[in-house]
């Protein structure tokens, strides 16, 4: 392949280094403090108390590589672009440049260092929202004319309003710009502005998309094609949202500073340079499809959906693995089971070999261990759990298989026995009922077996009997619902949001932290956190009750460093350098970058009472720490491990 994903992932982080911005490293898949999600699935999502304000300690310009994952798009992998793992290259501007830099820089790099023909690429903006007051994006349009020009191109502008209008009408001869409406073209974390919550912020944004002028339209997607038309002619390879507005009592305003989130796909713009609709044929996956093709003795293009999904799936599993989520069934390893389960199913339908799955793994650490070192420091961790998880589901499969064939036979098909001693279908006689496996059926075999549904579809196809898939998909919906809700009902780790009091309350749990040590010894250590805005709770190693005197003791000493004040200050640090420094305190290792934060906490006079490996947010002094720490339970979590729950209370 004469165009490689790590080439264009390392010329990206040159290119913007070479343009001012400090390359910062991936955050984990399993973000730190925000249980709103289970997994990193974006670019900016780490990023987010930066772009509202808080300052970077690496300044205003910042690019990396972000490795994501999007559970949601599990049962969309097959085609030719969706993957649940992928790398978003990201650059962002806290208050220093804006548009103007923005789409210069990345119309540059896409053309210039990845080699992308001028004549293919199309561009949207924002096309205004009359009912909140926000107006067309004509900088953003004026900025690509520009652009354009100096590559000898002229580029007439187009009004799509609605993807479906866009459908209705198509583009036309000429037309390089286009317009979308707020649905397409504005960016929030809730989604169009009608929708945001006041004091959230947001903006325009103006996406870059590359046409693959082999690919022909499929009506099945709208009447005519346009650049967001979902046919595969178009493939959108990089969005830059402007973040300039904040929703107040008073409508939209302008931010105090203005900031740019970008993101592209890394997988995407390796497609578009090899000008394949395919992702699955860039160097970063095509590793994998090559060795089930040996594998199995089967071609790729033979068996397209099989391949992409267990090439996906490995890929995702064994990132996920390297981030410290080993298989299990509950949240993050709920997924990565989910992965390698698919995985064995489809290795299955190929022939592929008992075991061999844990092999695949290591054509992905292969591909990507260079940057990402802690795939090859964990080369062994992952093989094993994947092998482990693979010998486990197949006994999962045997029971399951088991439980249908007593279903199946009781409740469709008549059954007799040859001369050789194996049940066959009696065909003298009439099934006595229509042979159909019944939703409540087919949502048992997946509940309490494990047996996946597509499996339970494919033998009862089999057998000439039907799912019905009606049944089992309301259930799974109540399932699901139920599941949601119990969640929302389960403490979980991390910070609830990142409203003031629950910064606050985060950065008291450094305090916290630093009085128990203080006053029961250095063997204490975080286990677990969970903050709100109205408490907070911590779980802290420790092998025995804490009276109520040493936990008076320990809520004065807080109190004190509160009401003492002192700055708060972050620096970064190299994760070994910072691990190595007995002066800062740390746990979950694993769970982070090659480069870390730490916070130190000093008192007015300059004593230091707390420096601690952290993710974020905090108060920058402690003074803005409202109201009175009090501890107001100590009890047990679990073997060795203890838990505080505490409260600020207003003065």
């Amino acid at each position: 392949m004469s165009v490689s994903g790590n080439e264009i992932r390392e010329k990206y982080l040159q290119f913007m280094k070479d343009n001012g911005h400090a390359i910062i490293p991936s955050s984990a898949l399993v973000p730190e403090n925000d249980p709103t999600t289970l997994f990193t699935g974006s670019g900016m999502q780490p990023l987010v108390p930066y772009l509202m304000g808080e300052a970077h300690p690496k300044g205003s310009r910042l690019a990396n590589s972000q490795k994501c994952f999007r559970a949601e798009d599990i049962d969309e992998v097959g085609d030719n672009r969706h993957t649940t793992f992928f790398e978003m290259l990201g650059n962002w501007s806290l208050g220093d440049y804006f548009k103007e830099e923005q789409l210069r820089w990345f119309y540059t790099f896409l053309v210039d260092e990845v080699g992308l023909d001028p004549e293919k690429i199309y561009v949207t903006a924002f096309g205004g929202d009359e009912a909140n007051k926000l107006p067309q994006d004509t900088q953003s349009v004026e900025i690509w004319q520009q652009l354009f020009k100096e590559r000898g191109m002229s580029a007439e502008v187009a009004h799509m309003g609605s993807e479906e209008e866009g459908g209705a009408r198509g583009m036309r001869r000429g037309e390089r710009i286009f317009y979308y409406d707020a649905s397409k073209n504005w960016w929030s974390r809730a989604g169009v502005p009608s929708n945001m919550p006041l004091g959230e912020i947001g903006g325009a944004d103006s996406e870059v998309f590359y046409e693959f002028t082999d690919v022909a339209h499929d009506t099945a997607f709208g009447e005519r094609c346009h650049p967001n038309c979902d046919c595969g002619r178009f493939l959108e390879i990089g969005n830059s949202v402007f973040m300039e507005y904040i929703k107040t009592e008073n409508g939209f305003e302008k931010l105090p500073k203005q900031n740019v989130d970008f993101g592209g796909g890394l997988e995407r713009i390796t497609a578009a340079a090899l000008n394949t609709p395919d992702v699955f044929k860039i160097d970063l996956l095509w590793s994998v499809i090559e060795q089930i093709e040996q594998l199995s003795g089967k071609n790729y293009t033979d068996n397209l959906t099989a391949f992409r999904v267990i090439t996906d799936h490995i890929r995702g599993a064994t990132f996920m693995i390297g981030d410290g989520v080993l298989p299990s069934n509950a949240e993050q390893g709920y997924f990565v089971r989910r992965l390698l389960r698919r995985a064995v199913r489809f290795a299955d339908m190929l022939d592929i070999p008992e075991g061999e799955l844990q092999n695949l793994a290591q054509s992905v650490i292969a591909t990507y261990g260079e940057h990402y070192r802690n795939l090859k420091d964990k080369q062994d961790e992952i093989a094993e759990a994947i092998a482990q998880e693979e010998a486990q589901f197949r006994k999962t499969l045997e029971k399951g298989l088991k439980q249908f064939n007593k279903i199946g036979l009781a409740i469709t098909i008549p059954m007799t026995t040859n001369k050789q001693g194996k049940q066959i279908q009696d065909t003298d006689k009439k099934p006595t009922q229509t042979p159909f496996i019944t939703g409540k059926n087919a949502f048992d075999l997946f509940t309490t077996y494990g047996f996946p549904i597509e499996l339970t579809q494919e033998i009862a196809a089999e057998r000439g009997m039907e799912v019905k898939m009606d049944e089992f998909e309301a259930l799974m919906r109540e399932h699901k619902e139920k599941s949601r809700a119990g969640a929302a009902q389960k403490f979980k780790g991390g910070l609830a949001d990142q409203s003031e009091k629950v910064v606050q309350y985060h950065t008291a749990t450094h305090l916290l932290l630093a009085a128990l040590r203080h006053f029961l010894g250095d063997h204490v250590h975080q286990a677990g956190s969970n903050i709100t805005g109205e408490r907070l709770r911590f779980d802290f190693t420790h092998p025995e009750k804490v009276d109520r005197e040493m936990l008076d003791h320990i809520e004065q000493w807080v109190n004190n460093a509160i009401q003492n004040g002192g700055e708060v200050s972050i620096e970064i640090m190299k994760k070994d350098e910072a691990e190595a420094d007995p002066t800062v305190e740390g746990s979950f290792w694993d769970r982070y970058p090659d480069e870390v934060k730490v916070y130190t906490m000093k008192q007015s006079d300059g004593t230091v009472v707390s420096r601690e490996l952290c993710g974020g947010p905090h108060v920058k002094h402690l003074s803005e720490i409202c109201g009175t720490f009090k501890i107001k339970k100590e009890e047990s979590s679990s073997a060795g491990v203890r838990r505080i729950k505490a409260v600020l209370l207003e003065d």
